[in-house]
């Protein structure tokens, strides 16, 4: 099955979402509501801020399911350069910052950049990455 990746552009900049990487953390729609609205169709108004505000705000996603590209630029994902960083939300995901492996059970390795969600509760349907599950199962840890 093909990944469902959508693109939201204005005149200078594309919004790019990726659906499966989504934890519905929310994060995004209560930092910026101008511009992520997941009542509104479409969900994304890029014109609801100035490019540099919602390059901000997606630079806050933790699961880097949104990311941008500026118009004439080839599409990058959000890379950070620097060390990793290990951070426990509580209620929440395990979340690491920076260019990591995960090397899965079957010795498959994927390459992760900017921030990676990896389930804590154990109730995710996409292990080892969070789904956003602990919200409905009320996770405490």
């Amino acid at each position: 099955m093909a990944e469902k990746i959508k693109e939201y552009e204005s005149e200078d900049l594309t919004v790019v979402w990726k659906a499966e990487k989504c934890i519905h953390s929310e994060i995004c729609f209560k930092g910026l509501p101008d511009v992520f609205d997941p009542k509104a169709r479409p969900w994304v108004n890029v014109n609801g801020a100035s490019d540099s505000t919602i390059k901000d705000q997606i630079d806050k996603c933790p699961s880097g399911a949104l990311s941008y590209k500026l118009k004439g630029e080839p599409h990058a994902e959000n890379v950070i350069e620097d060390e990793q960083l290990v951070e426990v939300v509580k209620g929440g995901p395990l979340m690491v910052y920076g260019n990591i492996k995960v090397k899965h059970h079957d010795g498959a390795e994927t390459s992760k950049h900017r921030v990676t969600a990896f389930c804590r509760c154990g109730d995710s349907s996409n292990k080892p990455y969070c789904d956003g599950s602990h919200k409905s199962i009320e996770f405490e840890g």
